[in-house]
């Protein structure tokens, strides 16, 4: 394959697999290529979740282009990262490569050190990769842009952080680059993510958002939400947005003044959204229903454990349980979907306290049915207030940026959480999912029968989690065979399977 030599306006980005069936266009690659488009760039975007043959494919793009930009959040996609980044290395050993994303501005100085990484850029990327391109272009030093790292005479070399923009001084994103036809293929829906707020002004001990935000809440107006999201989905005919705020719920006036919006202009899509319980729990009926008449059809909210000892070591002391059950039973009514996420296995919990959490899970989902969980195991992300305590805990981070790849919460084993005990958790959420129904993005491609089936197993699945008891676990065995015949796109992004763990189901 020969070098290009011949001046580009090219830059390719590569998005590695993260969602499953349920994929759509990478925000952050949408949000830094509207500079890049304005300053005459022609950007080729290479998505593996929709991609067949996505490594030929980027080797064929970047024989023409400045250079190869990959977004990425921790976890499996560092596989495929690493991956594409060796493959250009072993076609140009000089080809820029460019990380940014969460991960990069969390690890600047580990990512930097990979040996197929050249740049990273840290934080809001829109500015410093539009300077750092037009750099690589000219060949002239970046030292003086804000906001990246990159290596000079096997130094690593991290600029002054760039100062975080409000939300509304940002370009809009270049969703015209997104191939939604592919997506819809995959997921059987036609839908994207928005971005209206950034921040939250809570300081979750296990979340990662101050350390990119700092905390610093700070949002669109209702009025450009409404224009934006009206105008996105009426032009790529899309069915839904997931509004991925981390607490879209902060400003109570800006909500009411967004649902208020979207009724007056005729808005036909669906939108989700996420809020801390407490934020939700404010909002009156009549709130809710104006909401709902926008188009709003779920709320996620962060319970994250059903024990008030480990809400208190999650710093959670902002959120009761009265506001939870409020929260459920007032989205209901309004036909608005509650979805809670749940923690388990956070520093401090025993079986004492994980009791606690499944009987509280179960005890919503019989008062509110309609109501959903969605669970995790804990991980110490870099970023996150408790992943400072990693040495006291017993966690040895990763040493690399590989390493990473497996740092997921699904198959990590903690200190406190092995062999048994791990594979004892992961049949409880298996259960826990066969137990109340939940409803995913991608369209339902279940048939009649299985549906019947499924849902004959619940009730033993709920008998089982009501008792402890998770021997010989023929619902899960049943469960997995009907997922096998049914036609399925996932691809296998996730990172390697827990070893002798029979009964483990994809989330």
């Amino acid at each position: 394959m020969p070098k290009s030599t011949s001046p580009s306006k090219k830059v390719v980005f590569f998005f590695p697999s993260f969602a499953s069936s349920e994929a759509t266009a990478p925000l952050g690659v949408l949000a830094v290529a509207t500079p890049l488009i304005r300053a005459g760039y022609q950007i080729t975007l290479i998505d593996s979740t929709i991609t067949p043959d996505y490594k030929k494919r980027v080797l064929q793009e970047v024989r023409d282009a400045v250079c190869l930009g990959i977004s990425l959040v921790t976890g499996p996609m560092i596989r495929e990262t690493v991956e594409i980044a060796r493959a250009v290395k072993e076609w140009n050993p000089d080809f820029p490569i460019i990380l940014g994303g969460w991960h990069p501005s969390l690890l600047p100085d580990q990512t930097l050190q990979a040996d197929c990484v050249d740049y990273i850029v840290r934080g809001q990327g829109e500015d410093a990769l539009l300077e750092l391109v037009q750099h690589l272009e000219t060949k002239a030093a970046p030292d003086l842009i804000p906001g990246i790292g990159f290596k000079r005479g096997g130094k690593l070399i991290l600029t002054p952080e760039r100062p975080l923009k409000p939300l509304v001084d940002m370009p809009p994103k270049a969703y015209h680059i997104a191939d939604f036809d592919a997506y819809e293929r995959g997921c059987g829906k036609r839908w994207a993510m928005y971005t209206s707020s950034l921040a939250c002004p809570f300081n979750c001990a296990y979340c990662t958002n101050a350390g990119v935000y700092g905390r610093k809440w700070n949002a669109l107006p209702p009025e450009q939400f409404v224009e934006e999201t009206v105008d996105l989905t009426r032009r790529y005919r899309l069915e839904m947005l997931w509004v991925v705020d981390d607490n879209f719920m902060v400003d109570l006036d800006r909500a009411r003044g967004i649902a208020e919006g979207l009724v007056r202009a005729g808005s036909q899509f669906k939108w989700s959204i996420q809020a801390t319980t407490n934020m939700v729990a404010r909002l009156t009926p009549e709130d809710l229903k104006l909401m709902r008449r926008a188009g709003l059809h779920q709320i996620c909210q962060g319970v994250d454990s059903g024990s008030p000892k480990i809400l208190q070591l999650m710093n959670k002391t902002f959120q009761d349980f009265d506001q939870i059950y409020e929260s459920a039973a007032r989205c209901l009514a309004a036909d608005i979907r509650p979805s809670f996420n749940i923690i388990f296995a956070f520093p401090g919990e025993g079986p004492k306290e994980r009791r606690e959490t499944v009987s509280f899970m179960m005890d919503v989902c019989r008062r509110f049915p309609g109501a959903e969980f969605w669970t995790n195991i804990f991980t110490p992300y870099p970023g996150s207030p408790i992943f400072q305590k990693c040495a006291e805990l017993g966690i040895e981070p990763p040493k690399s940026l590989e390493g990473w790849a497996d740092f997921f919460p699904r198959y990590t084993q903690l200190p406190w959480l092995k062999g048994r005990d791990h594979e004892e958790l992961q049949v409880t959420r298996d259960y826990l999912r066969i137990a109340f129904d939940r409803i995913p993005i991608a369209t339902d491609t279940r048939g009649p029968i299985t549906r019947i089936v499924q849902k004959s197993i619940s009730l033993p699945a709920r008998w089982r989690l009501d008792h402890d008891v998770y021997r010989y676990p023929v619902e899960i065995w049943l469960n997995n065979k009907l997922k096998k015949r049914m036609a399925s796109s996932k691809p296998a992004v996730d990172a390697k399977r827990l070893a002798n763990t029979p009964a483990e189901a994809a989330c």
